[in-house]
Order: C-alpha cells, then sequence, then structure tokens
C-alpha cells in the first residue's frame, strides 16, 4: 500500500532518520568496545599495582604510642592487658589467619608487623602488634583507600575473641 496525499514524502523521514548506516552502527560499536577495553585494562593494572607494590617496613613497622581503644575510617587499635605468653598465643593466631605474612619484627623485639590482604582483590591491610609494659597493642590499618568499611576492625576483634578463648 502506498501513501499518497501531501503526508506520503514525510513518512518515510523519520525512518531515514532513525536507522544509520551500517558503517554508522559499526563505528558506534567501535567506540563502545574500545572504551570497555580501556576501562578494563586501567582496571587491571590498578589491581596489579595493588597486589604487587612493595610494602616498606620502614613505614609500617614503627613503635606504636597511644594507650587507647579506638576505631577510624583507615582501621582500628586496640590495647589489651597481656604478658609474653598471650603475645606468643596472639602472634599465632595472626599468623595462621588467610593470607598473612609477617613484614617485619620478632617475638623478642616484641614488635610484629604483618601483611593481610583482603580476600577478593587483595588489598594489603597493615597490623602491628607489640607487647609494652604489660600491655599488648594493636593498630590495624589499611594501605590504600580512604575506608575499610570496619574489616580491620572486625579483623582484630576476631583475633581477641580467639585469644580470650584459648
Amino acid at each position: 500500500m502506498r501513501a499518497s496525499g501531501r503526508y506520503a514524502a514525510l513518512t518515510w523521514v523519520p525512518i531515514l532518520v532513525i536507522l544509520p548506516s551500517r558503517q554508522g552502527i559499526l563505528a558506534g560499536m567501535n567506540r563502545v568496545l574500545m572504551t570497555l577495553w580501556i576501562f578494563l585494562c586501567l582496571a587491571v593494572v590498578a589491581v596489579g599495582y595493588v597486589r604487587l607494590a612493595p610494602s616498606n617496613p620502614e613505614k609500617w613497622h614503627v613503635p606504636l604510642t597511644f594507650e587507647t581503644d579506638a576505631d577510624f575510617k583507615k582501621g582500628a587499635r586496640r590495647v589489651i592487658d597481656g604478658d609474653q605468653t598471650e603475645f606468643d598465643r596472639l602472634d599465632q593466631i595472626i599468623r595462621n589467619g588467610p593470607r598473612t605474612k609477617l613484614l617485619a619484627g620478632s617475638i623478642d623485639d616484641g614488635r610484629l608487623t604483618y601483611v593481610v590482604r583482603t580476600k577478593v582483590f587483595g588489598f594489603p591491610d597493615y597490623t602491628t602488634i607489640e607487647r609494652v609494659d604489660g600491655q599488648i597493642r594493636i593498630l590495624s590499618r589499611l594501605r590504600f583507600g580512604s575506608s575499610d568499611g570496619g574489616l580491620n576492625r572486625a579483623r582484630v576483634e576476631r583475633w581477641l575473641k580467639i585469644l580470650q578463648t584459648r
């Protein structure tokens, strides 16, 4: 059926405007794919940097001078009463945790710093424990980002709960 009258020519105009050429569709898809590839490559580089960036013990293995508990956006700190035996047990609890490695220190020094990596992306969190004057001080903090969402606090609380039950 053929359109007639003065609107006959206008019925085809919207169809021609709506349907781009084959080259236009392919060019648009290529731009979208190129953008996705760029974002994917940037994500891989960012995750690779986070996973492979070296940890500097001089920056993270530092004396703990605080004397009170506190929670903050990038971590948590705790002070508990404890002797050498409890310090040794806490060390074993932390070392036996998943994705945990000792960064610096020793039991004999009375200060140990660990790198604990998050489960999915492997972000490094740093935990330092120190034995001072009958107390054990614990500082757990993130390296990258502006907030850990309470992950370090929960991890420290889990360790302390295990320490109390043994």
